[in-house]
């Protein structure tokens, strides 16, 4: 098990988002919010942190939209880059860069992976049978076909896995396959073509050994990552396709094929390490520390879905170039799924049923705190989750704004108007006054805690807690009527609130950044963004507190309640399949 604080610096990944779609409120809590939590946390602490992402703009999936739509892959690619790119800033996903494996550097850095791997004997040239249109043609990779799953029946599974049981099977498999192309339905016929494999066999002690030593990972993370140790053989990692990165050999066999996407992909991560060296000035080979040093921890928070590529695909490239480091974590969430208010069941997300919620849709009805929240609070972090729209009111509400908003917002303004807008002098403390203040270090600790334990829903938990006992503390101490019979109590009482107010501030930060921004503006402290290289520790100064004396503004509402009307009417939007 390693420990975080032997390491110089952090690089964060999350999975690539195909450039094929609009990024939806399931993909947000599966890779994207638990590691933008994450770095923000580090970057909190002082730490050197990099977060890293970009658009998946290679693969089938592209090129069958581009054809049914009648124009070109980069149209796609470029659509839904941009699209989603804005969709990630307007929920604050703090990416250091978010790339594009469409970039000529991309395709630099695939080669020089593939040609490393091949020159030490791991990538091998086999013959192999896929489906072939008679009609156009042409061979038809992955969702180029459809047919029957040969092991669920599911009638609408793709040429090599089945999207309803996850199932993978060899293209000869597939029950009934048709064409799926525009203008071809046509039944294919196998034909024998050649591409190229990675021998994943060569790495199976290397791998077992680099499992072996993390057995902090989560439960699903580790027996996905078993399962495939345990029966690796070569895996084909190329594709008949002229979208995608060349194949860099001088072989006719070559011609007319690309690397498979499952290949390249998570090569962008090295990619758009490199561009942000690039980018930021900092020079060509910047990026190396970031994956060629032993002081730096690599992180990857993805969906579980993608767990194999992350564990044993990625992880092989890595070892078949010598120098590079090894994740340290796979963070993979579970899935986050829709409950029906119709039937009360939860339903998987599909782009078929229409119950999918996209983050452009979301983010132009509701607050990025809100947004942030609610997932954070429902995080599915070792089983499924499902959005529910009377629980995001719920949870929203009660906590965030009747918990942590109503005590920071009574706290302020009750001290603004008493105390002529400053922290109040600290009296005579009785036993709740100490233990409330003593007990703030210890629970910022427990916050910390689980964050660097990848436990976000705890963490959160242990901020509303803190909101929660601040409450019992102020009811208890009743500052609106002892202000009118002993004002030195009510400054002591409100000293206290503001020591926890400022506590809050800081712990609120990863969570949602907004309102932490705000409530940082109303005490006159800063919130430090860090960045890759580090900076100042805003940890430690939220456990010191606030010095009597120190200037207030007036208070603002920092989360203001949803209301149920509105949530109603978004609920009926989204039944009828307009929250896409």
């Amino acid at each position: 098990m390693s420990d975080s604080n032997n390491f110089a610096r952090t690089i964060l990944t999350s999975a690539l988002p195909y450039a094929n779609g609009h990024i939806h409120l399931g993909h947000i809590a599966g890779a994207y919010l638990p590691a933008d939590v994450y770095v923000r946390y580090k970057r909190l602490r002082g730490d050197a942190a990099l977060y890293i992402c970009g658009s998946d703009e290679y693969g089938v999936p592209i090129t069958l939209t581009a054809l049914k739509e009648g124009v070109t892959p980069q149209d796609v690619i470029d659509r839904y880059h941009a699209a989603n790119t804005e969709a990630f800033a307007r929920v604050g996903i703090s990416f250091d860069l978010y790339g594009r494996t469409s970039w000529p550097l991309h395709t630099e850095t695939t080669q020089a992976f593939f040609l490393k791997l091949h020159e030490g004997g791991h990538i091998e040239k086999q013959e192999m049978e896929l489906w072939y249109s008679e009609k156009t043609d042409r061979f038809l990779p992955d969702r180029y076909v459809q047919g029957t799953c040969p092991k669920c029946g599911f009638e609408e599974a793709t040429g090599d896995e089945c999207e309803q049981c996850g199932a993978q099977y060899s293209a000869h498999d597939l029950v009934d396959p048709r064409a799926n192309i525009p203008g071809d339905n046509s039944t294919p016929i196998l034909k024998m073509t050649t591409h190229w494999f990675l021998k994943l066999q060569d790495f199976t002690d290397r791998l077992q050994e680099w499992l072996d030593r993390h057995p902090e990972w989560r439960p699903t993370v580790r027996g996905i990552t078993q399962g495939w140790v345990n029966e690796l053989r070569a895996r084909c990692i190329t594709r008949d396709t002229d979208w995608g990165v060349p194949i860099p050999l001088d072989d006719p066999d070559a011609e007319g094929k690309r690397f498979y996407v499952w290949f390249d992909n998570a090569i962008g991560y090295v990619t758009n390490t490199r561009q942000w060296g690039i980018d930021t000035g900092r020079g060509d080979d910047a990026w190396e520390p970031w994956w060629k040093s032993n002081d730096t921890r690599l992180l990857h928070f993805i969906g579980k879905d993608n767990v194999p590529f992350h564990t044993v695909l990625f992880p092989t490239y890595l070892m078949g170039q010598d120098d590079y480091i090894l994740a340290d974590n796979v963070i993979a969430n579970e899935y986050l799924n829709v409950l029906n208010r119709t039937t009360g069941k939860t339903e998987k997300g599909s782009k078929s049923k229409g119950n999918m919620i996209s983050v452009r849709w979301f983010a132009d009805k509701f607050s990025t705190d809100a947004i942030r929240y609610y997932i954070c609070a429902i995080m599915p972090e070792t089983k499924d989750a499902a959005f529910d729209w009377d629980e995001f009111q719920n949870r929203y509400n009660g906590e965030l704004c009747d918990v942590v908003g109503n005590f920071v917002h009574r706290s302020l303004t009750m001290t603004v108007k008493n105390f002529e807008s400053a922290v109040p002098a600290q009296g005579e403390l009785d036993n709740e006054d100490r233990a409330l203040l003593d007990s703030l270090p210890e629970q910022l600790d427990g916050v910390a805690e689980a964050l660097d334990e990848f436990r976000f829903r705890l963490a959160l938990e242990r901020v509303i807690d803190i909101g929660r006992k601040a409450n019992v503390y102020f009811n208890g101490k009743e500052p609106w009527v002892t202000r009118k019979t002993d004002l030195e109590r009510t400054g002591t009482t409100l000293y206290v609130c503001c020591q926890v107010v400022r506590a809050l501030c800081t712990a609120l930060a990863p969570f949602v950044p907004d309102g932490a921004q705000r409530l940082a503006g109303t005490l006159g402290v800063t919130l430090p963004e860090g960045g890759p290289d580090g900076g100042d520790d805003a940890w430690g100064p939220a456990k010191a507190g606030m010095e009597a004396g120190a200037p207030l503004q007036k208070p603002e509402v920092l989360f203001p309640k949803l209301d149920p009307d509105y949530i109603a009417e978004c609920a009926e939007a989204h039944a009828s399949g307009g929250a896409t």
